[in-house]
């Protein structure tokens, strides 16, 4: 193995291995990093010279990453966020931020609120891309080992080290073909329809699904899908009931009846989920503070269509 010469590292070199080991391919990193594939070739053949570890090797027609290659590309997110940090620890200026920012989100927080920042970023930010990756059930591995810098979620992960504030609020509603069935008027009838619901992996449902088992309320359902954007295609044109939060109605359900739950549920509480080591950081801020912007147009948009 040769020696680590520190000082044939920078910043580029160290964004190269992260784009590689993200994007799985020499194809993919050029795109994003918007240079040649012989550019990457060519500072990964430095790279390895320095590491004295093949860092990728063949799998199939793609690469994957080495052991190496995953340990050091978690050390080089974090150098690459201190180097920010330092050159953003004065006055913060968006239109010189240049990278790539992970935000973690379901299909329901995604379609409502993330293509509205797109927008806001390719104006205020251009030298920022918005990548974004499934929730699911948060993780606090996802937060600590800066898988993402931001997470919209009803389940904020449960960590001393974990900052979350309340996005917005929402209600659920009974979505349903009205071109097949009416609206469930009781309790009886709700319960003794068939319904479809949202099954995270590995097998965790939906908070109102818990709340509603826990007080005894048994439904059956006989379709479970991993996110919101399936439901449709199982409801439309089946008496199938899907109880899912209201906003969904102005985008992934649009097109289907809905009506109050003739059930009690709970809120749909949203929030906006970070590490603490970016709380005080310029650039996070500034990220928070346009993500946060969006939700009031987003909702006003909603309640006025």
């Amino acid at each position: 193995m040769s020696k680590f010469d520190w000082s044939d590292l920078d910043a580029h070199l160290l964004q190269l291995l992260v784009a590689v080991v993200e994007c799985g391919s020499i194809t993919g990193a050029a795109q994003r990093l918007g240079v040649t594939q012989s550019a990457v070739s060519h500072l990964l053949d430095k790279l390895r010279a320095i590491t004295g570890d093949p860092l990728f090797v063949k799998s199939g027609r793609g690469i994957v990453a080495t052991a190496r290659a995953e340990e050091l590309a978690a050390q080089a997110r974090e150098l690459l966020r201190r180097l920010q940090h330092f050159a953003h620890s004065g006055d913060f200026d968006p239109t010189r931020w240049r990278t790539t920012v992970t935000i973690a989100a379901n299909d329901f927080q995604r379609d409502l609120l993330l293509p509205a920042l797109a927008a806001h970023l390719r104006e205020a930010a251009p030298g920022v891309a918005l990548r974004i990756i499934p929730s699911a059930v948060p993780r606090l591995d996802m937060l600590r080992d800066d898988a993402c810098q931001l997470v919209i979620s009803p389940r904020p992960p449960d960590g001393t080290d974990i900052v979350q504030k309340r996005l917005f609020e929402d209600e659920y509603r009974v979505f349903y073909d009205a071109s097949v069935r009416p609206a469930p008027q009781s309790e009886a009838e709700y319960l003794a329809a068939d319904h479809a619901t949202v099954l995270y992996e590995p097998r965790r449902s939906l908070d109102l699904d818990q709340h509603l088992a826990a007080r005894g309320v048994h439904r059956r359902f006989t379709v479970m899908v991993p996110h919101f954007s399936a439901l449709p295609a199982f409801v439309r044109g089946t008496p199938l009931l899907a109880t899912a939060p209201g906003l969904l109605l102005r985008h992934t359900l649009q097109g289907l009846a809905s009506c109050p739950p003739p059930v009690a549920c709970p809120a749909v509480l949203m929030y906006l989920i970070w590490h603490a080591r970016y709380q005080q950081d310029p650039a996070h801020r500034w990220l928070r503070a346009q993500l946060e912007a969006v939700v009031a147009p987003a909702l006003a948009h909603d309640a006025l269509t």
